[in-house]
């Protein structure tokens, strides 16, 4: 009862092949492999020159800003 066997796999691609078609099995995997490959390119772009794109600045230690509160608005 813990696993499915392989033939209850086939049977569930079965019935999802029934349900919404090869077609539009098709060009989900055509959208996510896009997508994946996107998200590949962009990483490798935004570290090619040696850095991360969204690098924060060093946080500089005993630099204190100093501010007001004005007003809290309340919503």
């Amino acid at each position: 009862m813990g696993s499915f066997s392989i033939w209850h796999w086939l049977i569930v691609l079965v019935i999802v092949m029934l349900v919404f078609g090869t077609k539009k099995l098709r060009n989900i995997g055509q959208d996510l492999g896009g997508a994946v490959k996107g998200f590949k390119d962009g990483i490798k772009e935004g570290t090619a020159d040696g850095k991360p794109v969204d690098a924060q600045p060093a946080q500089q230690v005993g630099h204190t800003i100093e501010g007001e509160v004005k007003e809290k608005s309340s919503n």
